[in-house]
This record gives structure tokens, C-alpha cells and sequence, in this order.
């Protein structure tokens, strides 16, 4: 796999990309064009973007998009981001190449609001289409067109604010357990690598809310489910399968019947064969105090069951199958997402140490002397809401929120084939400084009663957008909101020695630090 050289490449007729934005992509086009020159002619590390740049001159370096790309460049580095941003701030549309899939990379919030909301239904219903995926393809982040809806339609009320406040009691159960265990690490004096600690949170809280299975990952890390999970959130992105399925998609068809997966087979059958034993010993033995995700889709199906029976019912119930790939992803997509943007939150608490007063002092406001906290107390924490949605605009764990284009469509001026994958990289939008005034200063004001009205929606996408967007986003809030105020009530958070002042980011895959995030927690001695 000999690295391309960055080239002028000329473009299809079917494609026509829009202008800069006037005199602003001009002149932030001219502002990238020196440093772009110099990264012209360096070689990458593995494979580069071919560059398709704004309107009809596709001049300048490769339209890099941010966090997400599969990439390894020395000059695209992550360490302080600032091509990467530059590059997304010069055009707001732009043609790129993954290995060989034709990308339209957009950060023009018209477009996004046309791909995620307008036309979602009828031109970008579906996510990139993934192989190799085994039973996931059953999963409702990868399914397509109608098995999509009838999956979204069948799961929604299983996310309901109602359904949220049934599992409160288990959220709020490993809080206690999150704050028992930092009390351990304290009294030996240590500072804490926070992605051990809030992973072994997020793994409890996950596990427990879809299979009802209650583990102490932190003080039992040999338990089964805590070492599968570990080998799934290990994705690598440099794996030889996921490599050659990428440059080379004409060998999916023969991986696919070798019964290849980019998953670890081990994990994935263990998970299997655990939510198809939970699930038979639960019909057995109906239980109807559960409350977990598994337990709510089992009931799903009975209650499709039932309805189907009858002659207004539009969809079947979930499948066995359906239920499998279900629990799995809930899994796989709460655990990581929910301990990395616990560990920027208390990362940016800790830098901010009058941010971190401020939120103090809601939480003992609204629970005094420690009271124990309740569903209907973090409704309260306006600040608490505040300061995550402003964490997660500076480190939205996806890379990129990608529909792919299932007709020729003119959007704006703009004409998109069949075929083409569109990519919106919330990490530039969520920085470009037209629409977040000094985007890299941490400011929770943004998201205030008085301010937020005035954010337009399609440049603040943490979770995406429109009917596709992510159904477990609620879940996620309250779990880390859960974590924040427990810990809260009894420590502060503070940079040590060993914490990276500034952070540097991963630039491959989700968006991770280059090093583990190291806080130190201070018990409060009052309240």
C-alpha cells in the first residue's frame, strides 16, 4: 500500500460544489494557502484524501474534515488542530476520497438541515452502508430504509422520558458506587486516570440498563462482561480486515462469505450468547419489575405479538435477532461515548475552577447537606446543563455524522449523485468561529436560557439531527449528569502534575486525547 501523492484531481461533470462563503471563504482560503503549499508535497504515513476543493478551481490542500477520517498523516496531525480547522473553514463544501468512496465533506448548515431533517425521509435515509458486520446489520444504527423505520418506530418509547425516570434507581445506584470508589483512590493520595474511572461507570450503568446484569467493573475487572467489552471498545482502525474492505471493497463479497467480521468474533458471539441466554431465562420466568432495555424489548415483542393480531397494527415485532443486535449496540455505543465525554467535562471543570464554583454551588443549592439525589433534582441543575452541552460542543465524540445519497438531488445549488456518502464533521462546526464567537474558550453561557435560542441547531450536532439522529441521546445525558453531581457533592476536580495542559486529540476514529486525561479529586470539606 504505497501512500498516493496529494494531487490536482479533475472533477466528474455530476458534480457541482457550491462557492465559498463570498469574501469570508475567500479569505479564509488565502489565510490556509501558504501552510497548505508546504503540506502539498509531504507524504502521509499510510493513505491520503485526494482533494476536490470549493467550486470549479479544486485548488489547495486535501479538504480534511476532522476527527473521524481514516488517515494517518504527519502533517495532518492532531496537535493543535489548526489546519484541520482552517481547512473546514475555508470551504464549506468540499469533495473527498475515502480510499475509494467519492465524499462530500459540508459544514453549511442549509445543506446539513436539507440532509439531516428535510430530505431524510425520501434522499438520505441511510448511514453509510457497513459489510461485515455479522448479526449488527440488524442493529438500528446500520439499518436501512423501512427495516430502519419499523426499528425506530419499535424502540422509540423504550427511550421515553418515562421510561428514563424507571431507571433512574440504577443510574443513581452506580453514582454511589463511582463515589465509593474515588474515595478509595483518594485516601491513597494518587491521582486518578479518569478514563478508568468513569469507563468502569459507563460499562455498570450500561450493562445493568440493557441486560439487568450487575457488575463492579472497577473492583472486579476479571468478570466476563468487563473483559469483552474491553476487547470490543478496542477497535482498531489500522485492522487488516478493515483495511482491505476500505481500499479494496470488491473482496467484501468473498470476506463475507468466510464469515469475516471488522468485530472481534470472541466478544461478539460472548455478548450473543449472553442476551439469548438472559432473554430465554426471562420468558421462562416473567419478571415485571424490570426495568432494563432488554427486559422493555422483550415485552416489545409480546405486545407486537398481541397487535398484530388485530387489523390497524403497521409493523411486526421485533425479531429474536433484532433483540440480540439491539442489547449488543446498546452496549457498544453507551460505553465509550459515555466515559469520554465524562472525562472532558471534568477536565474542563478542572481548568475552569470558577465554572466548577459556580456549578457547585446550583448543586448544593438544590440538594443541600448531600441529599440524596433524584431525577426531578437534576431537572433543576440548569448550570449542570449548561456546562455539558458547552463540553460537549468543544468534543463531540463523533467523528462524523455521514448520510448516503440514494438519488441524483440539487440541494442550494448544489447537485449531489447517487451514491455519494455526505459527511458533516460536527468537530468543525462546533469550532468555526461565524457561528461560536471565540470557540476554543470553554463558555457555558453559550447554552443559557438568554443565549441558546439564538444557536442555530445545525451547527451544534453532538447527537446529529432530524429523525436519524441518535435515539439514546437522552440515556447518555442523564447518565453522565448522574456522574457529574454524585461526584460533585463530594469532591472537586483539579489538574495535577501529570494532567496535559493543553489537550492534544487523537485524530483517528473517535474523538480521544492523545493521552489518558490524569485529574486529581479533592474531597470538599463542606457544603
Amino acid at each position: 500500500f504505497a501512500p498516493e501523492s496529494i494531487s490536482e484531481v479533475s472533477v466528474p461533470t455530476s458534480v457541482e460544489l457550491q462557492p465559498e462563503r463570498s469574501d469570508v471563504g475567500q479569505a479564509r482560503h488565502n489565510r490556509t494557502q501558504s501552510q497548505s503549499e508546504k503540506n502539498r508535497n509531504e507524504p502521509s504515513a499510510f493513505f491520503l484524501y485526494r482533494n476536490m476543493g470549493p467550486y470549479t478551481s479544486f485548488r489547495g490542500p486535501p479538504a480534511d474534515m476532522g476527527p473521524g477520517r481514516l488517515v494517518c498523516s504527519r502533517s495532518w496531525a492532531f496537535p493543535g488542530q489548526g489546519l484541520c480547522l482552517s481547512l473546514g473553514r475555508a470551504w464549506n463544501i468540499a469533495k473527498i476520497y475515502d480510499g475509494r468512496q467519492p465524499i462530500l465533506a459540508v459544514t453549511d448548515p442549509q445543506i446539513i438541515k436539507s440532509v439531516l431533517v428535510k430530505d431524510c425521509y425520501t434522499v438520505f435515509t441511510n448511514r453509510r452502508h457497513m459489510d461485515l458486520v455479522g448479526v449488527l446489520k440488524n442493529a438500528i444504527s446500520l439499518a436501512e430504509d423501512e427495516h430502519w423505520k419499523r426499528l425506530r418506530t419499535v424502540l422509540s418509547p423504550t427511550f421515553t422520558s418515562g421510561k428514563l425516570k424507571e431507571m433512574f434507581p440504577i443510574m443513581k445506584h452506580y453514582g454511589e458506587v463511582l463515589v465509593k470508589n474515588v474515595q478509595k483512590q483518594v485516601k491513597e493520595g494518587s491521582s486518578i486516570a479518569v478514563k478508568d474511572l468513569f469507563g468502569s461507570y459507563g460499562l455498570d450503568v450500561v450493562t445493568s440498563t440493557s441486560f439487568g446484569v450487575n457488575i463492579d467493573s472497577m473492583n472486579n475487572p476479571k468478570d466476563p462482561f468487563v473483559r469483552e467489552m474491553k476487547k470490543l471498545v478496542k477497535f482498531d482502525f489500522f485492522d487488516p480486515v478493515f483495511i482491505l474492505s476500505f481500499v479494496f471493497p470488491f473482496l467484501i463479497p468473498v470476506m463475507a462469505k468466510m464469515n469475516v467480521n471488522i468485530f472481534p468474533k470472541d466478544a461478539v458471539d460472548f455478548f450473543m450468547r449472553s442476551v439469548a441466554k438472559i432473554k430465554q431465562e426471562r420468558e421462562k420466568e416473567p419478571h415485571k419489575g424490570r426495568v432494563d432495555f432488554l427486559q422493555l424489548m422483550i415485552e416489545s415483542q409480546r405486545t407486537g405479538s398481541q397487535e398484530n393480531n388485530g387489523a390497524n397494527h403497521s409493523y411486526k415485532a421485533l425479531t429474536d435477532t433484532e433483540v440480540l443486535a439491539q442489547a449488543f449496540i446498546f452496549i457498544f455505543a453507551g460505553y465509550e461515548p459515555t466515559s469520554n465525554s465524562l472525562g472532558y467535562l471534568a477536565y474542563e471543570l478542572a481548568l475552569h475552577p470558577d465554572v466548577q464554583e459556580k456549578l457547585l454551588q446550583e448543586i448544593d443549592t438544590v440538594l443541600p447537606n448531600k441529599a440524596p439525589l433524584t431525577y426531578e433534582a437534576l431537572t433543576k441543575l440548569e448550570y449542570l446543563d449548561m456546562t455539558l452541552n458547552e463540553s460537549l460542543r468543544m468534543y463531540p465524540l463523533g467523528g462524523r455524522i455521514e448520510r448516503t445519497c440514494k438519488k441524483d438531488v440539487e440541494i442550494n445549488g448544489v447537485t449531489i449523485p447517487k451514491g455519494v456518502v455526505v459527511t458533516i464533521p460536527p468537530y468543525v462546526l462546533h469550532r468555526d468561529p461565524e457561528y461560536w464567537p471565540n470557540p476554543d474558550e470553554f463558555r457555558p453561557e453559550r447554552f443559557s436560557k438568554e443565549n441558546k435560542d439564538s444557536i442555530d441547531p445545525y451547527t451544534y450536532l453532538p447527537f446529529g439531527a432530524g429523525p436519524r439522529n441518535c435515539i439514546g441521546m437522552r440515556f447518555a445525558l442523564l447518565t453522565v449528569k448522574v456522574a457529574i453531581a454524585s461526584l460533585l457533592q463530594h469532591f472537586t476536580f483539579q489538574t495535577c502534575k501529570e494532567t496535559q495542559i493543553p489537550i492534544k486529540l487523537s485524530s483517528v476514529g473517535l474523538l480521544t486525547p492523545e493521552k489518558p486525561i490524569v485529574l486529581k479529586l479533592v474531597p470538599r470539606t463542606s457544603t
